[in-house]
């Protein structure tokens, strides 16, 4: 399958990087109510959100900065060889305008605009945001059947709930998720866990229901092939969503985030996670928790658009 001319993204040899509107690895902002919507088949969409953020803020400006940083994102994959450009119509759908004021309504709006995405059937790929913006992306995309997932991420966020009895935060969307039935706990894998905890009360229900976690000993140990051979048996041929926290990778490399975890994996096996992810019958994707006001040189979302792109090629060979 070839992609039409006008889903090819401006090139840097055209117009200088830093110049002009800038878009999602500068392809062609379509709307929902844009007659050539039928057309695409990746959607790349912004979360500009972060009201489940329970420690330092900063995600809602996630989406403005990776824009900004996939400017330097070019048509071919220097590892792969992969152009998902012209294998595939991809175009920026725009941000889901939330409202900041209020979680439950900003909840709503993101499962209706993702539902009009699926409807069309365009397979989304989603810059954050936080990662309770996953659960209402899941609520759209898991509404005809439970998905399976791989995720990676320095938490599990399984907890219960927080302060008491909140159970909309950033630390419990896959509790939610499983709980209503959009995840089927045991296609679910989730990769690098790790850091100081309260209690093992999410170790204990994920061990419960069945989710596989492999923590970041496990996965230093065995390596990122090893891993990924075991995640990918884990989901098989289900519809898969991948849920990238960018706090899976170790703070020495990505700074900007609001939660980081010490002794992780680096950037090149960040990139490497994801382009093992081959064969997945990936769905949707996403990669949250940048905030740019801890990332002062924008090399954490540069890390984060990479990872994106990554994850685009995956989804392109499909």
């Amino acid at each position: 399958m070839t992609s039409a001319p006008f889903f090819q993204p401006v090139s840097g040899m055209d117009l200088p990087r830093f110049a002009g509107v800038p878009t999602f690895m500068r392809l062609p902002h379509v709307s929902l109510d844009d007659p050539r919507l039928a057309e695409v088949q990746v959607g790349i969409i912004g979360v500009p959100w972060d009201t489940g953020t329970t420690n330092r803020p900063g995600p809602r400006h996630g989406p403005r900065q990776l824009r900004d940083m996939s400017t330097m994102i070019r048509a071919q994959n220097g590892a792969t060889d992969v152009r998902p450009f012209e294998q595939i119509n991809c175009a920026d759908l725009g941000d889901v305008a939330p409202n900041p004021a209020d979680l439950q309504d900003s909840m709503q709006r993101i499962t209706a605009f993702y539902e009009r995405v699926r409807q069309a059937g365009i397979r989304p790929l989603t810059a954050g945001g936080d990662h309770l913006s996953t659960l209402p992306i899941l609520r759209a995309m898991a509404a005809n059947e439970p998905l399976a997932m791989i995720h990676f991420d320095s938490h599990t966020d399984l907890f219960k709930d927080y302060f008491g009895g909140t159970q909309y935060t950033h630390g419990a969307p896959f509790r939610r998720a499983i709980e209503e039935g959009l995840l089927d706990p045991k296609r679910v894998v989730q990769i690098g866990i790790r850091g100081t905890t309260y209690d093992s009360e999410d170790r204990d229900f994920a061990e419960s229901v069945g989710v596989r976690v492999i923590p970041i000993e496990e996965f230093h140990a065995r390596g990122p092939e090893d891993v990924m051979t075991e995640a990918k048996a884990i989901v098989g041929a289900l519809p898969t969503y991948v849920s990238y926290d960018i706090d899976f990778v170790d703070p020495a490399f990505a700074p900007g985030t609001g939660t980081p975890e010490v002794g992780g994996p680096n950037s090149f096996q960040a990139l490497q996670v994801a382009r093992l992810l081959g064969g997945v019958n990936i769905v949707g994707a996403d990669l949250v928790e940048v905030s740019p006001p801890f990332d002062a040189s924008g090399a954490t979302a540069f890390l984060g658009v990479s990872i994106m792109f990554e994850m685009l090629c995956q989804m392109a060979q499909q």
